[in-house]
């Protein structure tokens, strides 16, 4: 194992170990959401209300010194809340920009898909060219932006389905469910105390680990994780099976290939390797292909899901040696 590996791996390890001060009986979660991060891409989180999504990204913003920012969004919610705008300044007679939440490392869109698509839009520049344009002028955002958007799974009363095109712009969907009896009564006795999550937070327990700029460096070091040239024709079988399964209507495009590699490589560093196998290709094909497919209706009707139909393409489709 290379040296920037070795450093990225042990980094890894302690942003984890910090995470898990606060969020409790998540581990997977955490795996994943740190998987975007370090891959420099963004994820869709689908959870009930009350499972710690929030906690989640504004702890690993801690942890890792950067901003973070949450925008709930509504029906009224207009572009410009998102971006900003430029106000009239009396005192100097000239207009002053007044920058939106958008401005910032971590950003939680809660409930995204409360909003309209023309609210939905306004974050389509940022998260693929990490820049926004307001009144013509064009304004960078941190080399680290990372948005987190929440869906609620349950509840579809005046909401707005995510259009495919921004659906796709996520690198993966995580799926936040809730805690295990064990960890939920280990929260209930927390909570009683002065140690429950929000408040280990709030004490300067849990260390800063990592700072952004060596978040930036940390993500190159992942250019060393060995992925072999028939993984990589693996990947992109996978991909291109979603597109002719007879059960899907519309299948996973190039960008799910290049998350679907990031995704794996990024695993393979979580799990202290500096090589990547096929078994982390199976593990992050469902998180990035499930949001991205759709199903025929006639297979919906039946009952048939996303995540079967991702099992069986992946048992069609022969593993290299």
């Amino acid at each position: 194992m290379s040296e920037n590996t070795e450093i990225l791996k042990k980094a890894l390890v302690r942003t984890k170990e910090e995470v898990a001060k606060v969020i409790i009986g998540h581990d997977q979660v955490v795996d994943r959401a740190l998987i975007a991060i370090f891959s420099g891409t963004h994820a869709l989180i689908e959870g009930v209300p009350g499972v710690a999504k929030t906690l989640l990204v504004k702890t690993l913003a801690h942890v890792m010194r950067c901003d973070f920012a949450r925008i709930q969004f509504t029906p009224d919610l207009m572009p410009t809340d998102i971006t900003g705008t430029h106000v009239f300044n009396m005192q100097k007679n000239m207009f002053s920009l007044v920058k939106g939440p958008v401005f910032t490392t971590f950003l939680l869109a809660d409930e995204i898909n409360r909003a309209p698509a023309k609210t939905q839009a306004a974050l389509l520049q940022a998260m693929q060219e990490r820049t926004v344009t307001i009144d013509r002028k064009t304004h960078e955002l941190s080399p680290n932006f990372t948005v987190f958007a929440t869906q609620n799974p349950i509840e579809f009363e005046g909401t707005y389905p995510l259009p495919e095109a921004q659906k796709d712009r996520f690198m993966l969907k995580i799926a936040m469910d809730h805690p295990g009896r064990e960890e939920e009564l280990k929260l209930a006795v927390r909570m009683l105390g002065r140690d429950s999550p929000e408040a280990v937070l709030a004490s300067g327990a849990v260390k800063q680990v990592i700072t952004p700029e060596l978040l930036m460096k940390l993500r190159q070091s992942l250019e060393g994780i060995l992925v072999k040239e028939e993984l990589v024709t693996y990947i992109v079988d996978i991909v291109r099976k979603t597109r002719k399964h007879q059960s899907v209507l519309v299948g996973a495009g190039p960008r799910a290939t290049q998350a679907l590699l990031l995704a794996s490589r990024t695993l393979a560093a979580i799990n202290g390797r500096d090589f990547v196998t096929p078994d982390d290709v199976k593990i992050m094909a469902a998180p990035v292909l499930e949001h991205r497919l759709i199903l025929r209706p006639e297979y919906e009707i039946e009952g048939l899901t996303v995540t079967e139909v991702v099992e069986n393409i992946l048992k069609e489709i022969v593993v290299p040696r």
